[in-house]
C-alpha cells in the first residue's frame, strides 16, 4: 500500500484542504458534527465548550477566541476531510478498474 501524504490532498475544485480556502468556522463545525457527535469530539480534542452542555452557537464563539482550540478544530476537519476525499477517490478509481475488467456479455 502506498504512503499518501493527506496535506496535498486537494478538492475537486483544485484547492488543498489544508489551505481552508473558502471555508468558514460554521462549515467546519457543521461537517465536524455530521461525522461525529458532541462526546466524540470531546473525545479527540478536549476542549470543554465540546463536553459541557455543548451547543453550536457556544462552541462557534470560544473557537472564535480562542485560537489554540481553533488550530485543533481546523486540523481535525483537514484530517478528516482528506482521509474522507482519499477513500473517495479509491473507491472510484476501483469502480473504474472494475468496469474496464469486466468481460462483454454476448449478446
Amino acid at each position: 500500500m502506498a504512503y499518501i501524504n493527506y496535506s496535498d490532498v486537494r478538492e475537486d475544485n483544485g484547492h488543498l484542504v489544508r489551505e481552508l480556502h473558502g471555508v468558514t468556522l460554521v462549515q467546519i463545525l457543521d461537517y465536524l458534527l455530521a461525522h461525529y457527535s458532541w462526546e466524540e469530539l470531546d473525545y479527540r480534542i478536549r476542549i470543554n465548550c465540546f463536553a459541557n452542555n455543548p451547543t453550536k452557537k457556544s462552541s462557534l464563539n470560544f473557537l472564535r477566541r480562542t485560537p489554540w482550540a481553533r488550530e485543533k478544530v481546523e486540523q481535525l476537519y483537514i484530517d478528516t476531510r482528506a482521509r474522507e476525499l482519499v477513500r473517495l477517490r479509491r473507491t472510484e478509481n476501483q469502480q473504474a478498474a472494475d468496469a474496464d475488467n469486466k468481460p462483454e456479455q454476448p449478446q
